[in-house]
């Protein structure tokens, strides 16, 4: 049985299973149902205050839910050549898995999804749709597509989003979050929540002393000496680097949460889920 099967079977049985059917969706709920503010008038109710906006403006704003149910689902993969790395299995294979998920319960819930693969531009992308049969799609070109050589460049990449999506949506970005990311623009329009997808070898990497490496993404080789002394320098840059993007995250709005290669991406995103 080939990876894309296996997938298709082992995210559908998890979506649509009597183990999960006691939920729509994995995303559902008012956590992630749009809203849209105003100024508080006398009579609203004031559990629907937005202190965070109120305190920003100086004057008090009020949350307006919106009543329509329908769902704009968005799934970037951000696929360049350091997701070609995994233990277990390719981080590649780890975003294709949560791209499954995401679509499998979009459609469960009768939601509106469409799929994007980034790099340093917009490489594929599926058009919105409920259509079941769309998901094996989705996740055939992240399965297919060949990350090797590839850089993901993301400094226009929340114009580009921002300018194509034009509907308030839900948008997933999902990738192993090594490069700089800024996501303001994005959240001021959109939920955005984002999948880190990593391996525990690349967070906390053995002694190999001398060894010969290539780079996935612009496929040159190098010699490497990684030594204990190294290996603490890049832990300790690797955690600053990431504190810093929680902070950018929490800043913004946008959820998140660091799904490992050995780990199930279903468990990881129903736990984040069921926190909003």
């Amino acid at each position: 049985m080939n990876k894309l099967k296996k997938i298709l079977i082992k995210t559908k049985k998890q979506i649509f299973s009597a183990i999960s059917g006691n939920n729509p969706s994995i995303f559902e709920g008012e956590g992630f149902d749009f809203v849209e503010l105003r100024e508080y008038t006398y009579g609203d109710d004031v559990r629907k205050i937005d202190w965070n906006v109120t305190a920003r403006k100086q004057k008090p704003f009020i949350k307006i839910f919106k009543e329509e149910r329908e769902l704009n689902i968005v799934i970037i993969s951000l696929l360049g050549g350091s997701v070609h790395f995994g233990q277990k299995k390719f981080k590649q294979e780890l975003i294709a898995e949560s791209v499954a998920l995401l679509a499998f319960s979009a459609v469960k819930n009768g939601d509106l999804f469409s799929s994007f693969i980034y790099t340093d531009k917009i490489d594929s992308f599926i058009r919105p749709t409920k259509n079941i049969h769309a998901v094996s799609s989705a996740v055939r070109d992240v399965l297919e597509f060949d990350s090797l050589g590839k850089s993901v460049d993301l400094k226009d990449f929340s114009k580009t989003i921002f300018d194509k999506i034009k509907k308030k949506s839900i948008i997933f970005v999902i990738g192993d979050y090594f490069e700089e990311f800024d996501f303001k623009l994005l959240s001021k329009k959109h939920e955005v929540v984002a999948l880190l997808t990593r391996d525990k070898l690349e967070e906390n990497p053995p002694e190999f002393g001398s060894i010969s490496l290539i780079d996935p993404q612009n496929l040159e080789e190098n010699i490497m000496q990684i030594d204990k002394n190294s290996i603490q320098k890049y832990i300790k840059t690797l955690h600053q680097k990431d504190s810093n993007l929680f902070k950018h995250f929490r800043k913004n709005q946008v959820a998140f949460t660091k799904i490992y290669t050995d780990e199930d991406p279903f468990v990881k995103m129903s736990k984040l889920f069921l926190r909003r």
